[in-house]
C-alpha cells in the first residue's frame, strides 16, 4: 500500500504523519531520518490494528502542489 505523508519542518527537526492514519507520527532530526521513522510507524500502526481485529484504511488521501503568486 502506499499512504500520502506530510512533513513538516520544526524547531530543529522534522515531523511527519499519515491523514489516513490518525494518530501514526514520527519525527527525525533529518527529512531522510523522519521519512524512514515514518515508515516504521506506519508498518507499527497497521500491525496493531490487525492485532486488534481493525480494518486497515485503504490509502485515500491524495497530495497536490498549488502555485500561488508571491
Amino acid at each position: 500500500m502506499r499512504y500520502a505523508i506530510v512533513i513538516e519542518r520544526a524547531e530543529g527537526n522534522y515531523s511527519a504523519y499519515v491523514p489516513d492514519l490518525p494518530g501514526c507520527v514520527a519525527t527525525g532530526a533529518t527529512l531522510a531520518e523522519v521519512e524512514a521513522e515514518i515508515r516504521d510507524a506506519i508498518a507499527f500502526h497497521l500491525e496493531g490494528m490487525r492485532e486488534d481485529g481493525l480494518a486497515v484504511p485503504s490509502p485515500s488521501s491524495q497530495v497536490e502542489y498549488v502555485e500561488v503568486a508571491a
